[in-house]
């Protein structure tokens, strides 16, 4: 499993993607130093320690998905929290990339 100074950096980069905007595992995983653990960037979220200040709901897979095992409620929660932010979809389960991408790191 990945050390905790692997998830305090994941939680770093988490809380300053901007209301409206959505990064992937893997660019979170290249911000924090280890482009090849985008699935321990998932652990350290599934585990937020502080819900609601580190949006980890602005977290999706690669192709713009949402997390199925979204910790704090599923999917269904991840997509209410987004819409909430702006953030526009291109279909029910995947968040439009082109748009709402944050751009830091690519």
């Amino acid at each position: 499993m990945a050390d905790q100074g692997f998830f305090d950096r994941v939680y770093e980069i988490v809380e300053q993607i901007p209301v409206g905007m959505v990064a992937t595992y893997g660019q979170i995983a290249a911000l924090a130093g280890a482009p090849r653990r985008a699935r321990y960037v998932g652990f350290a979220l599934h585990s937020n320690p502080r819900p609601g200040e580190i949006p980890c709901h602005r977290v999706v897979f690669a192709d713009g998905h949402l997390a199925a095992g979204f910790a704090f409620g599923g999917p269904g929660a991840q997509r209410a929290l987004l819409e909430a932010e702006g953030v526009t979809f291109t279909d029910p389960e995947h968040v439009d990339l082109a748009r709402c991408r944050w751009q830091a790191g690519l």
